[in-house]
């Protein structure tokens, strides 16, 4: 039995501690798999002043990177409300948006073997004017309890009536507004007579 959701309407929230764990996996195996393969060969066969300026700036870079994964981490930001999901990151560029419920289209849950190990996943959220995009509107990264997230928010969205049927109902409101200030001013037309 899966514990109750600890994200509340109206809180802001964070992703999960894992999540920097899992950057920092990913980071070892960028160094196992995109570094060392061709480092190696370069510490071999390169004279010994190149091979140790290009590790000093392996190191640079990896040590921006190991101070730049916390910095991140801390910026992330999530809040639900009641008619829309507000995000919040970014160390030099901060990133703001909204997406209102009922532009939510579609919600895929995404977590790799390692995400999955660590027991957090990614919430893919697709909205009406993105469908045809490559990525989704906004990702919800890092969540612990991802299935109650996903349901929360569906919740919400089908309590929610598309856009394009409000834009119409408006339409229709709009309208009806017009034919009773038409029979309104012809009334006091007659009366002014």
């Amino acid at each position: 039995m899966r514990e109750k959701l600890k994200i509340k309407v109206g809180e802001e929230f964070k992703p999960a501690p894992q999540l920097k764990k899992c950057y920092y996996i990913y980071l070892i195996i960028g160094i196992l798999f995109g570094v060392l393969p061709w480092y190696i060969p370069v510490l071999l066969f390169a004279p010994f002043a190149v091979a140790l300026g290009v590790l000093l700036l392996i190191l640079a870079t990896l040590a921006f990177i190991a101070y730049w994964i916390p910095k991140y981490y801390e910026t992330m930001i999530y809040k639900l409300t009641q008619d829309e999901i507000v995000w919040k990151r970014g160390v030099w560029f901060k990133n703001t948006g909204i997406v209102p419920y009922n532009k939510i289209t579609d919600i895929h849950i995404s977590h790799g073997p390692i995400s999955r190990k660590l027991g957090i996943a990614t919430l893919k959220i697709q909205t009406a004017g993105y469908s045809g995009a490559a990525g989704a509107e906004i990702s919800i990264v890092g969540v612990e309890q991802f299935e109650e997230l996903r349901e929360l928010i569906m919740g919400f969205v089908r309590g929610k009536q598309p856009a394009a049927v409000e834009a119409r109902e408006k339409e229709n409101i709009d309208l009806k507004i017009l034919e009773e200030l038409i029979k309104i001013r012809k009334l006091l037309e007659k009366t002014s007579e």
